[in-house]
């Protein structure tokens, strides 16, 4: 008997046992820095010469480990036994895949020290970032597992003199699963082991700047009791395997989290019908957003300040969901931006090794190199008022900078820059700030400080999100409380982390028996 789901609480590592744990495991990762690490094609672990170097973007002569590199022969093998593999995996009880994912929740309980310190290493997430990333991936786990048991049996349809009749849902086949970097424990796991818990079998492709963690989460699995072959793991460059995999006619389905112009090219690509493909390609895709928190007139503005500096900052903004905009009404403009300038200057930066930063790392140069652009960009469009600086020069690291008196249509505040930088928007009066808000291709996350009900009830009506949050911070969504997924080109909304999200996996088939 399963009992009722509970989020995973996240641990603040201000223990002196808590941090000596987990320093005793970035010395251990310490120690392995260098090694190989396989693709994992058809039960057999295989070693390739092509490989990727994983680095740290703390400091960039770290190298983590190397990855092997699949090309189109293995995804041809890799589809080929995922499809072998279908048949068996499909027709396992539902009660019993979900208990494969409550055994890897445990393990990853057991193993969160190493988790967390890869995370740290890998992504360059601070430490309370790293462990939250992993507490939500062992929700995903916990919480699909039930979702999986009740959608095992489902409620009767109406029934007819003479007739039997029933619904069951039943799994898709083989899916493609290509998770983003930055919540590369997380939303790898909850993307993979959706599709996995409801009958399909996967060909796993993690992102290039953090596929030591989809390897550990691959091993993790397979300790649980996941029978080899329903996950293939295929690291590789997009460039190579990216397009063959959406486009190959065994591909049944796509599940996607990254960016709005790879997402496009995924969509526009699964439609076309491929020679011997026998369905229409179901995708799901979670593609980003501009997100914006608007600061009424009547707010309490130490609390609108401090949700600000967190949504905008945490993870060096390298979130989905971060705030890049502040849209502040009337006469809260001047005061609430000094109230959020005094906290970021507060913020410090550096190597997440250090358990007490609050900043860590931009993921790789490329990113780093955007940003900084971006900035460049806002010195044009608006006031600089603070940041954008180059911190230690031995890793990817930016300065939190923000931007005042941005007009509402300019590049940052309409481009989703995926960094620590915050523009500030005036807003003559509510009505004009929930129209600056609309006004972008997004629909992503979004939240409202202000104290007058008719003001919350017109954003709750008119503020066009996937997830709205009044009198909070518009990041940390928890699974089975806020399912997240957002509108127009944030995506499909398929709501990860809510009732719905399974059936992305399924399909319902109808069944008539004359009596």
């Amino acid at each position: 008997m399963i009992g009722p789901f509970k989020n995973e609480p996240v641990r603040q590592y201000k223990t002196e046992e808590e941090r000596r744990e987990l320093k005793e495991a970035i010395a251990q990762w310490e120690g392995r820095f260098g090694q190989n690490y396989p693709l994992w094609v058809d039960g057999r672990k295989i070693e390739t010469e092509k490989k990727h170097a994983s680095i740290n973007p703390s400091k960039t002569s770290e190298i983590i480990g190397y990855v092997s590199q699949a090309d189109r022969h293995i995804v041809d093998q890799a589809m080929a036994s995922a499809w072998e593999a279908f048949k068996t995996w499909s027709r396992v009880e539902p009660e019993a895949r979900a208990r494969v994912l409550l055994r890897a929740a445990g393990i990853m309980r057991r193993r969160r020290a190493e988790l967390v310190a890869i995370e740290m290493l890998e992504a360059g997430k601070p430490v309370v970032e790293a462990d939250a990333d992993v507490a939500e991936a062992i929700d995903f786990l916990e919480y699909y597992a039930r979702e999986m048991v009740r959608l095992a049996h489902p409620p009767a349809p109406v029934q007819i003199p003479g007739e039997s009749n029933e619904i069951r849902y039943i799994p898709l086949g083989v899916g493609v699963i290509i998770p983003p970097w930055n919540f590369p424990l997380a939303i790898l796991t909850g993307m993979s082991s959706s599709a996995i818990v409801t009958g399909n079998t996967i060909l796993l492709k993690p992102a290039s700047n953090t596929p030591i963690i989809g390897s550990l989460f691959v091993e993790i699995m397979h300790q649980a009791g996941l029978p080899e072959g329903v996950i293939q793991f295929i690291p590789g460059s997009g460039s190579e395997i990216g397009d063959y995999l959406v486009d190959h006619p065994k591909t049944r389905f796509i599940s996607f989290t990254g960016s709005k112009d790879v997402g496009l090219r995924i969509w526009q690509r699964a439609a076309v019908h491929q020679e011997g493909q026998k369905w229409l390609k179901r995708v799901v895709a979670e593609m980003g957003g501009k997100d914006a928190i608007i600061v009424d007139e009547d707010a309490d503005l130490d609390a609108a300040a401090e949700g600000i500096v967190i949504s905008a900052f945490g993870f060096q903004g390298q979130k989905c969901s971060a705030a890049s905009r502040v849209i502040a009404v009337g006469s809260a403009y001047e005061p609430l931006l000094e109230k959020v300038l005094e906290r970021t200057r507060k913020l410090t930066v550096g190597d997440p090794r250090d358990l007490d930063v609050d900043l860590g790392p931009i993921i790789d140069e490329s990113q780093y190199r955007k940003i900084l652009d971006y900035i460049e960009v806002g010195k044009r469009e608006g006031k600089h008022l603070l940041g954008g600086e180059r911190g230690p020069t031995d890793g990817y690291f930016i300065r939190p900078a923000i931007f005042g008196d941005v007009p509402p249509r300019a590049r940052i505040a309409q481009e989703e820059i995926f960094g620590p930088v915050l523009a500030f928007i005036r807003a003559k009066d509510f009505d004009e700030a929930i129209h600056i808000a609309n006004d972008t291709d997004y629909g992503l996350t979004g939240a409202v400080y202000a104290r007058r009900m008719e003001h919350l009830e017109k954003a709750r009506a008119e503020f066009h999100v996937g997830n709205l949050y009044f009198n909070r911070k518009c990041t940390g969504a928890l699974v089975g409380v806020q399912p997240f997924g957002g509108f127009n080109l944030s995506g499909t909304d398929a709501k990860a982390g809510g009732p719905d999200y399974l059936l992305n996996f399924l399909q319902m088939k109808s069944i008539a028996e004359r009596l």
